[in-house]
């Protein structure tokens, strides 16, 4: 590789100088983690415990590993792998290859790697970022390609090839990206806090099921709420069965499939790209989205659900449209407490892939005010937490496609 393409694309001012580039064994130590067996008999609650270092420990934001939920007896250490802070481990499933640095003392078992920075070639930030990058992970599956490896053992990761600048250019490095993962960090708090919100609010404005009125309601309303069957209320219909082979990339129509469908938004993903150009004035009319439907997964995770808030938005087959009758708003977060997840779930059959049907669909019964009023304000408040919630879900996806994007062009 010349010194031409052991520069990044993008780097901070001052800095010209060529990446050097390594075998990663050659540069720092790597050994494996180990366990006492039976472990069960090297657990302890005594002061004197070591700290046993499990997957379940590492943080779920941020990296460093601050405390453990369990404690060895000092004799196991002969039969495991100590660590000390500084020391980065790395999960050695084939599904995480996810880096850490303790902050801790403790033990580590076979499902770890420890990566110690023994000959002081690297900054740990730096360090850590770089193992996380996708050229990293790139290659621990290129490794394992074709063998029946499945984890990230010691010559695997050994044998990977790094690049990295001198110690003043990591550790610019390493801090620029450890800002980006901070704000990223609280975005992704505020969006969990604000779900959570969310989902205690749900349960305390809307009845639970041994009752005919909620906990929390606004002012002014005492009226018992009603039993309403889903079918009675809304129009159900599914999508049309495009051909596949006729999606382009600038299609004039968004084609709305399960995959659109996600947990985390309350609006239908539009960044699933298929799109379609339509001759057929009849399929545009009868198939064409508008912002009074619900959407619903049939196929796979049955029973998520989505609010149309765009135009030029047409259904696929498969997925159930719901145009309500009454206030949309009320009627999406009614679907949203829980219970028709959980019943779709129930009546879902198939083999690998579970499905259900329109008629199951609207077999679903809820509790509703009698008053509409009632409905707007609910529809109304709750409208506005999603709102919010999108906007930190949004803010949280450019946030992570800025470090991505970062990692790619900063990093040889």
């Amino acid at each position: 590789m010349d010194e031409k393409s052991l520069k990044p694309q993008l780097r901070f001012k001052g800095f010209a100088d060529a990446w050097e580039q390594r075998k990663f064994k050659s540069t720092i130590q790597i050994e494996r983690g180990g366990s006492p067996r039976p472990i069960e008999d090297y657990i302890t609650n005594s002061e004197n415990g070591l700290n046993w270092i499990k997957i379940g420990d590492a943080p779920s934001m941020g990296k460093y590993i601050t405390k453990t939920a369990e404690k060895i007896k000092p004799e196991g250490l002969s039969k495991t792998r100590e660590v000390h802070p500084g020391d980065l481990i790395l999960s050695n499933s084939m599904s995480f290859g996810r880096p850490y640095i303790m902050a801790i003392n403790g033990c580590i078992h076979d499902g770890w790697l420890l990566l110690r920075n023994d000959k002081n070639l690297y900054d740990l930030q730096f360090l850590c970022h770089l193992l996380g990058s996708e050229n990293m992970l790139h290659q621990y599956k290129s490794f394992a390609a074709g063998s029946t490896v499945n984890n990230l053992n010691k010559d695997l990761v050994g044998n990977t090839t790094v690049s990295f600048p001198k110690k003043t250019e990591q550790s610019k490095l390493g801090a620029f990206f450890d800002s980006l993962d901070n704000l990223i960090t609280l975005h992704q708090r505020k969006l969990d806090k604000l779900s959570n919100v969310k989902k205690a609010l749900l349960e305390k404005m809307f009845p639970k099921n041994d009752s005919d009125v909620p906990e929390i309601r606004f002012k002014g309303f005492t009226d018992a709420w009603e039993q309403r069957k889903l079918a009675d209320t809304v129009k159900i219909r599914t999508g049309f069965p495009f051909d596949s082979s006729k999606f382009s990339d600038d299609g004039e129509f968004l084609v709305i499939t399960n995959g659109n469908i996600k947990d985390e938004f309350s609006d239908v993903d539009d960044s699933l790209g298929n799109r379609i150009n339509i001759q057929n004035n009849q399929i545009k009319q009868e198939y064409e989205l508008t912002t009074d439907d619900i959407l619903v997964t049939m196929d796979g995770t049955v029973g998520r659900t989505a609010k149309v808030v765009d135009s030029k938005q047409i259904l696929a087959q498969r997925v159930g449209r719901l145009t309500a009758t009454e206030n949309k708003e009320f009627l999406y977060q009614a679907l949203n407490t829980g219970s028709f997840f959980n019943e779709m779930s129930i009546l879902s059959h198939g083999g690998t892939i579970k499905h259900i049907s329109l008629s199951e669909i609207g077999s679903f019964e809820f509790s509703a005010p009698t008053k509409l009023l009632e409905q707007q304000k609910i529809g109304t408040f709750f409208s506005n937490l999603d709102n919010l919630i999108t906007l930190h879900q949004r803010k949280l996806e450019k946030l992570k496609n800025i470090k991505k994007a970062c990692l790619e062009k900063m990093f040889v």
